[in-house]
C-alpha cells in the first residue's frame, strides 16, 4: 500500500531548512543499509543493529559485462530505435500523461557512468564538481554557514524512526561529501571504479557528456529506452525482480533479497531487451529536461538548457528517472520507467548518477 506521505510535492530545500526535508529530487525513496553507509564504504561491525538480513553481496566490487550482441561503432553504447509512446504511469500526480511522445533513434550508454569513467574525465580536464565548491550565497541567501560549505546530501541510517514524515531522520547535508567521498570525508571509492558515480549535479553530468561529444538524454529518450521500445511497462506497484531496489520495511529493515543492501556495481542485474543495464533501480539518473509538475507532450531535445525558477522561488531542477536502490514498495514505488522526480540543479546527492546519449546514425543493416 502506498504511504500517503510519499505523494510527490515540492520539497523544501535541505540547505534552506537545515533539518527539514532532503532537497528536490531525493525521490522519497529511503534506504537503510542497517547501520552502514549506504554505499557499503564504511560498514559498522557485523552490520550493527541487525537491520540488514539475508546474504547481501557487500564484497562484490565488479560485475563483468557480457559482450554486446552486435558490434557497435560506439563502444559501450547501444542503439535505441525511434518510436512513440503515450506518457503516463498513473501512480503519482507528476507522472500523469501529456499526450504522445515521439522519439528519434539514438545511442545510449549500456550502463550508468562509473567512478572510473568520471575519474578519467576529471584527470583529463581538471574539472571540479559542484559539491567541491562552496555554495553560492546569491542563489541561497540567508543560508546557515555550515550549509554554505562544499558538500552533498548523504543518507545516515537511523537507529530508529518516529514515522516516515520527517526525512531529516535519515538524510543530512554533509560538508566534504563529493563524488570521490560520497558518504562524507572519511569514505572513499577505492576499488569501486565499477560503481556508478554519484553526488554529481546536472552541470557535472553535462560537462562529462560534452567532453565525450555527447549529451544527456531527454526525459522522453530515457523513458523510451527504459521501456525497451514497449508501449506497455511494469504495471501498478509491482516491484521488479531483476533490479537493485529496496526490499523490507523502510527505513529500518533491508532483507537484501536482490543481493545488495546498497548501491551495486554497474551491470550486476539483467539488462533490458535493448541491452541496457540498471535502467530501473541502482541510482536515479539525471536527464537534460527542466522539471515541471506536468510532462510536456514532446520527445526531442529543445535548444539550450534553461534553468527556470521553481514555482514559489528556488533554483532550477532537472527531471531524474528510474528510481534507485532506495525505492521500496512500502514507501516509494518509483522503480518504473514512467516514474520521475525533480532534482535541484546545484545539489549533489549520494544516490543520483547519470548516463549519456549520442545522436548519430544507427547501425548499418
Amino acid at each position: 500500500m502506498v504511504n500517503s506521505k510519499t505523494s510527490p510535492q515540492r520539497l523544501a530545500l535541505l540547505r534552506s531548512r537545515p533539518f527539514a526535508s532532503a532537497a528536490l529530487g531525493l525521490a522519497l525513496c529511503a534506504l537503510a543499509s542497517a547501520g552502514v553507509w549506504h554505499f557499503g564504504f564504511k560498514p559498522e561491525p557485523e552490520v550493527a543493529r541487525g537491520v540488514v538480513q539475508g546474504a547481501a553481496r557487500a564484497a562484490t566490487l565488479e560485475c563483468p559485462l557480457p559482450a554486446q550482441a552486435a558490434p557497435s561503432p560506439y563502444p559501450g553504447m547501444v542503439w535505441v530505435a525511434g518510436g512513440s509512446f503515450a506518457w503516463g504511469a498513473g501512480i503519482y500526480p507528476e507522472e500523469q500523461g501529456a499526450g504522445t511522445a515521439q522519439v528519434a533513434g539514438f545511442w545510449m550508454d549500456r550502463t550508468e557512468v562509473t567512478n572510473a569513467q568520471f575519474d578519467e574525465f576529471v584527470r583529463a580536464t581538471g574539472y571540479v564538481t559542484t559539491a567541491e565548491k562552496p555554495v553560492d550565497p546569491k542563489r541561497h541567501p540567508g543560508l546557515d554557514a555550515k550549509l554554505q560549505r562544499a558538500g552533498a546530501v548523504v543518507f545516515r541510517a537511523p537507529a530508529k524512526v518516529d514515522g516516515q514524515a520527517d526525512m531529516a531522520q535519515w538524510w543530512q547535508y554533509t560538508p566534504g561529501a563529493y563524488w570521490r567521498k560520497p558518504g562524507g570525508p572519511d569514505t572513499g571509492i577505492d576499488k569501486r571504479g565499477a560503481f556508478p558515480v554519484v553526488a554529481v549535479t546536472f552541470e557535472d553530468a553535462r560537462a562529462y557528456a560534452q567532453w565525450k561529444g555527447r549529451s544527456l538524454p531527454t526525459e522522453a529518450q530515457w523513458e523510451w529506452a527504459a521501456r525497451a521500445g514497449q508501449a506497455q511497462v511494469l504495471v501498478d506497484h509491482e516491484q521488479p525482480r531483476h533490479a537493485n531496489t529496496w526490499q523490507g520495511i523502510f527505513p529500518v529493515v533491508n532483507s537484501a533479497d536482490d543481493g545488495f543492501a546498497g548501491v551495486a556495481p554497474v551491470g550486476c542485474f539483467e539488462p533490458n531487451a535493448l541491452g541496457l543495464f540498471d535502467m530501473i533501480g541502482n541510482v536515479w539518473e539525471i536527464t537534460r529536461d527542466a522539471y515541471s509538475p506536468r510532462r510536456h507532450a514532446r520527445g526531442e531535445p529543445e535548444p539550450g538548457d534553461v534553468q527556470p525558477a521553481l514555482r514559489g522561488g528556488g533554483t532550477g531542477a532537472r527531471v531524474i528517472k528510474g528510481g534507485s536502490f532506495l525505492c521500496s514498495s512500502d514507501y516509494c514505488m518509483r522503480y518504473r520507467a514512467g516514474s520521475r522526480q525533480p532534482q535541484e540543479d546545484d545539489l549533489g546527492v549520494s544516490h543520483v548518477g547519470f548516463r549519456t546519449v549520442l545522436l548519430a546514425p544507427g547501425p548499418t543493416p
